[in-house]
């Protein structure tokens, strides 16, 4: 009972893989397209037909031809477009006649049908044949009959041929391909005739034939061409199209690919609580990308409320500026204009100096006189030579903030660095390895670098490779001292910002120079000496 139970809710769990990408309802006559997914036939038809194809092929050959189908059998997509009959298709493909995007009329052999997968988004050649070229999965359809089975969707099979309302039904017909209630199948199949000869069987929605066959020559098929990864029968063996490929027997393929199957599910099987282990990783990982988001984006909105600070601050001293060279400005006009309304007929110096020419002591006159003349003098010559004393333009206020624009606009998340590029020319080793590199040239800045290195020339040590490293090496070069004399290193930086680390360089080899030999010998006796240490230059792996 329990075994029941646990099968009957993995085949309701398994609903999801049992859906049209297309018309998102249960497969019915499914198709396998060349990238290994699975559509509806009808929905197949449909989508070549909103391409714009018209000669595509017609139905797969195993495609039965139900002479009752129903709207229950049909894609309900497939009832609002009226599509050209598969015979008339099939004629005009083989005419080499139809027109679709792409192909010229008059044209002698028909282009090569995209077929846009649903599934995996991306066009799929289906060959001058189109839908006629593909094979109808028969395992997959099998598997969504056992399910309706078992999970009793869409209730009982009616009979075909009934009139409305129409009767549960009892027996199916291979031959006729629809099924019948008792009535109906006696009707349909008169005794006496040759469809009386037809053996009934269970009632289904689905009518598939005894086994697959090739849909160039009609024949079943029984190899399988490992290079083209593609069911064939025995004449498109012997036909030129797989000439030199490696076919195999379809038992020996059947075999194989389900040893393949079997061990990988029990794999599978047989560590379900390494699954949920990786299931919670991957929910704890949900979460902290949760929180992690919203505190990037806390901190992306506190920088800009920053940036907006600091342009406000700036946006109010320049006004500042502004306004005081303005009042400046003002106060030095209206003092010039007040010393020209002084000028006008009836103003004050003016009816003064009048007053003043009234006088006739002499003495007193001059005493007078002198210092209104001055004035006058000076009102006198500006008259003539005037000049506004301020200019009204404020062209000297106006901001150039193109290169601010475009930092703005160019505002965007820190990158982490490119791989650097090591400097051969200046990369060597000797006593010591110096080992220089620059990063590419828009590459994003790094803060510091790691530099990892190792010997090449040591046995391997079980587990993976240990690298040495040198952490946070500030500027664009490391010197490692006492390295081993003749000795093979590989060498390899990597830089480190804000946002993390970047890739590594490519790695490069130094080989350390031998160790000097320290003796010489003078007669029988063994005296020191000293050699020079060579340069090495590095050789790229």
């Amino acid at each position: 009972m329990a075994a029941k139970r646990g099968t009957k809710t993995s085949m309701k769990n398994m609903e999801k893989e049992l859906l049209c990408p297309v018309c998102q309802e249960m497969y019915k006559q499914p198709l396998v397209l060349p990238c290994t997914h699975n559509v509806c036939q009808a929905c197949a038809r449909e989508v070549l037909g909103q391409q714009g194809y018209i000669g595509h092929g017609g139905d797969p050959s195993s495609e039965p031809t139900s002479p009752a189908s129903t709207p229950s059998t049909r894609s309900p997509r497939l009832s609002r477009r009226t599509l050209p009959k598969p015979d008339r298709l099939d004629r005009l493909l083989k005419s080499g006649f139809g027109t679709y995007p792409g192909r010229k009329r008059g044209a002698l052999h028909p282009q090569t049908i995209l077929f846009p997968c649903p599934a995996c988004q991306g066009d799929v050649e289906l060959g001058e044949r189109g839908l006629s070229g593909l094979f109808r999965n028969l395992t997959l359809e099998r598997v969504v009959e056992r399910y309706r089975q078992s999970v009793s969707v869409g209730g009982a099979i009616l009979c075909q041929l009934c009139k409305p309302p129409p009767l549960e039904a009892t027996k199916g017909c291979t031959e006729c391909r629809a099924t019948f209630c008792n009535e109906c199948f006696k009707l349909f199949h008169p005794w006496g005739t040759q469809k009386a000869q037809h053996e009934p069987t269970l009632p289904t929605l689905s009518f598939r034939p005894k086994g697959l066959m090739c849909p160039d020559h009609k024949e079943e098929v029984t190899h399988y061409c490992k290079t083209c990864q593609r069911l064939v029968c025995q004449l498109c063996r012997v036909r030129r199209t797989h000439s030199g490929h490696k076919i195999t027997p379809v038992l020996s393929a059947y075999q194989a690919l389900k040893d393949k199957l079997t061990k990988s599910l029990a794999y599978i099987l047989g560590n379900q609580d390494t699954v949920q282990t990786q299931i919670c990783e991957l929910e704890e990982t949900i979460r902290h990308t949760e929180v992690s988001g919203q505190q990037a984006k806390e901190e992306v909105s506190q920088l800009v409320r920053g940036l907006g600070a600091v342009l406000e601050e700036k946006r109010a001293s320049l006004l500042q500026a502004i306004e005081e060279c303005q009042q400046e400005r003002l106060s030095r006009l209206s003092a010039q204009i007040h010393e020209h309304q002084s000028l006008l007929d009836g103003s004050g110096l003016v009816g003064y100096a009048q007053e003043v020419l009234k006088e006739t002591d002499q003495p007193c006159f001059v005493q007078a006189a002198k210092q209104l003349h001055n004035r006058i003098a000076r009102a006198t010559e500006a008259l003539q030579t005037f000049r506004p004393a301020a200019s009204s333009s404020f062209r000297h206020c106006q901001l150039d903030v193109g290169r601010e624009m475009k930092l703005l606009t160019e505002l965007s998340f820190l990158r982490v660095p490119e791989a650097p590029v090591i400097d051969t020319q200046r990369t060597f080793a000797y006593d010591q390895i110096f080992l220089c590199w620059r990063l590419p040239p828009h590459s994003p800045p790094a803060w510091h670098y790691t530099v990892e290195f190792r010997r090449t020339d040591v046995p391997a040590q079980p587990g993976p490779t240990r690298w040495q490293r040198r952490e946070e090496v500030r500027g664009t070069s490391a010197l490692l001292e006492n390295p081993d004399t003749g000795s093979v290193y590989v060498l390899r930086v990597r830089g480190c910002n804000k946002a993390g680390y970047g890739e590594y360089s490519e790695d490069v080899h130094l080989h350390t120079p031998p160790a000097p030999d320290t003796t010489r010998t003078v007669g029988t006796t063994a005296v020191p000496r000293m050699l020079p240490w060579r340069r090495y230059h590095p050789l790229l792996s």
